[in-house]
């Protein structure tokens, strides 16, 4: 642990900044960010769970209106890719945050889809994004997790990464939370 310098010290407020060993929070390039799962945790109650996220994927019109697709699809993570085009920037160009909030939610909710229940629908109750750096490039990816999932709240997490060639830059974090939705008519 690292204690930053008296001066930056208040006595109403005290900043400790820790390195976790367990596997938590990394910092990288002034940025905290999960740790790379090597193997999905979660275990899905439906054994049909991909085939069901890529279908109500396809009927999401919106999806279709912004160009996005569905990449890849495993337990608890879901990857949603925005190419850039001309309609989805704002005025100085950068691909607009309200795309980037769309697809951020999209790939946190259909996450959270792929664990529940075969019949169930997923609705998302909050989220909050962070806009780190304008995005810019030629496409962007929303890459969404479960962070934990419970019987009727999921909690997820997100990364919007933008590619220019084979540079990449991290542009936005999201944390989601995602409902389950079951005897209500709705279904995914």
């Amino acid at each position: 642990m690292r204690a930053l310098p008296s001066r930056a010290v208040r006595t109403a407020f005290i900043w400790i900044l820790a390195a976790p060993f367990d596997g938590g929070l990394r910092r990288r390039s002034g940025v905290l960010r999960l740790p790379p799962r090597r193997v999905s945790e979660h275990v899905p109650s439906d054994g049909n769970y991909e085939a069901r996220v890529r279908a109500s994927f396809e009927r999401q019109q919106f999806m279709h209106t912004l160009g996005a697709r569905l990449v890849r699809v495993v337990p608890g993570e879901v990857e949603v890719e925005l190419p850039a085009r001309e309609a989805l920037v704002q005025q100085h160009g950068f691909l607009h945050a309200g795309a980037l909030a769309t697809v951020a939610d999209s790939a946190c909710g259909y996450a959270a889809l792929s664990l529940m229940p075969a019949g169930a629908a997923v609705l998302s109750v909050e989220f909050k994004i962070n806009l780190l750096a304008p995005a810019a490039g030629d496409r962007v990816v929303a890459r969404g997790r479960v962070l934990r999932a419970g019987r009727t709240i999921t909690v997820c997490w997100c990364e919007v990464t933008a590619y220019d060639g084979a540079n990449e830059r991290l542009v936005a974090t999201m944390v989601g939370t995602m409902m389950t939705v079951r005897d209500r008519g709705l279904s995914d």
